[in-house]
């Protein structure tokens, strides 16, 4: 087993060994990995906070011991809290980073940053005011970051920024934590899950106050959540139908 450390501020993490393939998640700075299959140019990698699996270039990472990755996968969170950020290299140079890149392999990648940090596992009631710093976020199907982002990525990074760990698939998450029976019931930084027609669920967003729900479809939006599920007032419509709230913290 080979392992490694995604060196740059954010990598496509593909379906398939090609840059013409889907991108279904995103790498993001700092973040540790494990070569599971090497090729002359791509490597099929699991993510070290989520276990997500995918195909990533070779020249986008760095490899790194397996002590290293030991180490560093067992220190604290510790992320970037401003929509972006710069660090310096150890070359001078500098590198643009999103919200929510790892810092604390920073030692690692000799590396140095001078920004905004958050640190530990801080309160449920953080969950929406992170929330809100997406806001207006255009869709970006296997996105993490404030300029592209899909369902399920928003979800984990706004638990990841508050120091809590969410699976990456909005079907995946729809796992995790304590299912409600009633939408009075839910507080806010709740999850809220919906399925398509064939009972796959494959929408995520996070409960406001008053019966609001912030999710990204299209952008990160505001909406009204009721027992039927997302009405969005631009359109007089329900667009996603309620399967399960779940409460993770």
């Amino acid at each position: 087993m080979k392992y490694g450390i995604c060196s740059l501020s954010i990598v496509p993490l593909r379906d398939e060994a090609n840059d013409r393939s889907e991108m279904v998640n995103q790498v993001l700075y700092g973040e540790l990995l494990k070569v599971l299959e090497s090729r002359k140019k791509w490597s099929r990698i699991r993510l070290q906070h989520d276990s997500y699996e995918g195909w990533i270039d070779n020249k986008q990472f760095q490899f790194i011991t397996e002590e290293e990755y030991k180490e560093y996968a067992a220190k604290d969170t510790l992320v970037s809290a401003d929509l972006i950020d710069c660090i310096t290299t150890n070359t001078d140079e500098l590198l643009s980073i999103p919200m929510g890149s790892n810092l604390n392999t920073l030692p690692l990648l000799q590396h140095t940053f001078e920004g905004k940090s958050l640190a530990g596992k801080l309160d449920k009631q953080n969950l929406v005011d992170t929330a809100l710093l997406y806001l207006n976020s255009p869709y970006l199907w296997g996105g993490r970051t404030p300029f592209g982002i899909d369902c399920s990525g928003f979800t984990q990074m706004v638990y990841k920024l508050n120091g809590h760990k969410l699976l990456r698939d909005a079907s995946q998450q729809a796992t995790q934590g304590e299912a409600l029976s009633f939408i009075e019931e839910s507080e806010p930084g709740d999850l809220v899950f919906f399925d398509n027609t064939e009972g796959a669920i494959v929408h995520v967003g996070i409960i406001m106050e008053d019966n609001y729900i912030i999710h990204a479809h299209g952008r990160v939006r505001i909406d009204r959540l009721d027992h039927t599920g997302i009405f969005n007032a631009e359109e007089r419509r329900h667009t996603h139908k309620l399967r399960v709230i779940k409460r993770i913290l």
